[in-house]
């Protein structure tokens, strides 16, 4: 174990959580506690809109009804995400299916449990998007050959997504130059003309588009309809030693899931209590969509891209991975 803890340090680059962003990280206990017939279980989340239903479902009682009480902690990506998970620094955790199937690929005991989010799969009314500075030549992804783009995390989900839209335009994605940079750095070196193109996901897109930016392609619907973006997911030691708890688990978020689809108006509400988000610009924050689960289909569309774009040494195992 400590061995593979080490490996994942080393590689924490690879191995970064959800369409995520930047904030603080933090955690210390390795294990959950219990008392009273609750149990406490941390969760390593990010602070974007696609983890509003387990802040939603947290309020509304959906976990503590099941006995569960959250501690939610907010970290930048997997690179604290996955290796807390898997040392039982959290017991559950957020991340994109890139991640986890890079982990999984590298034999990182790994077990996804509740979905997370989804592509609304609609073409230009997606919560991600390619987008460009206003007055920009640039037109179509086709022509991000030699141009700077950014993506929160290298050698993951969104440059998965990015690389298909420039194929998808009749481009070679190999003549992209790739940066690495949080979504909420985005908008202004996006203005400000340090990069030329950015991947951008919610709520930092409709930062960007109030500033004039203009979307040429939706990423992540060119990679699959009905993309399944992210999962929450524990570790295999933990579901194998905690069973019903994480069933418990499973069904709270499962019923967050369903009421965030279904109250887009206080999920998009709940997203202001973790992030900075202004009111102005909340208001025109395309949501993600919330199915209770993963649409494998979509899945196993990422994972040959991955292997197109050298992302797993073997391919991973979705057998393994997935409920």
């Amino acid at each position: 174990m400590r061995r593979l803890l080490a490996g994942l340090a080393v590689g924490a680059l690879l191995v970064t959580a959800s369409a995520c962003g930047s904030s603080d990280s933090s955690g210390s206990s390795d294990k959950n506690s219990s008392s009273g017939g609750t149990t406490t279980v941390k969760v390593g989340v990010i602070p974007i809109v696609d983890v509003a239903p387990i802040y939603l479902g947290q309020k509304k009682g959906f976990f503590s009804k099941r006995g569960l009480k959250l501690e939610l902690t907010t970290a930048q990506g997997g690179a604290a995400i996955v290796p807390g998970v898997v040392s039982g620094q959290f017991q559950f955790g957020f991340s994109n299916m890139t991640s986890l199937m890079i982990a999984q690929s590298q034999n990182v005991p790994v077990k996804a449990v509740a979905n997370g989010i989804a592509s609304t799969g609609v073409e230009g009314k997606d919560f991600g998007a390619l987008t460009v500075k206003k007055g920009s030549a640039i037109k179509s992804a086709k022509e991000l050959e030699g141009k700077k783009v950014a993506v929160n995390t290298l050698k993951n989900i969104n440059e998965t997504a990015v690389r298909e839209s420039v194929r998808k335009a009749g481009g070679d994605p190999s003549k992209v130059k790739f940066v690495e940079l949080a979504f909420d750095q985005m908008p202004a070196a996006l203005d400000g003309g340090q990069i030329d193109a950015a991947m951008v996901v919610e709520p930092a897109l409709a930062t960007v588009k109030s500033q004039g930016a203009v979307e040429i392609a939706s990423s992540l619907v060119d990679v699959a309809k009905d993309l399944t973006v992210a999962m929450y997911f524990t570790s295999a030691q933990y579901e194998q030693q905690n069973p019903e708890l994480v069933k418990k688990f499973q069904e709270a978020a499962a019923e967050s899931l369903a009421y965030a689809d279904t109250h887009p108006d206080e999920a998009r509400e709940i997203v202001t209590t973790y992030t900075k988000i202004p009111a102005a610009v909340l208001a025109n924050v395309v949501l993600p969509k919330w199915p209770a689960e993963p649409n494998r289909a979509s899945i196993e569309a990422l994972a040959k891209l991955g292997e197109t774009d050298g992302l797993f040494k073997t391919a991973p195992d979705l057998d393994k991975l997935l409920p």
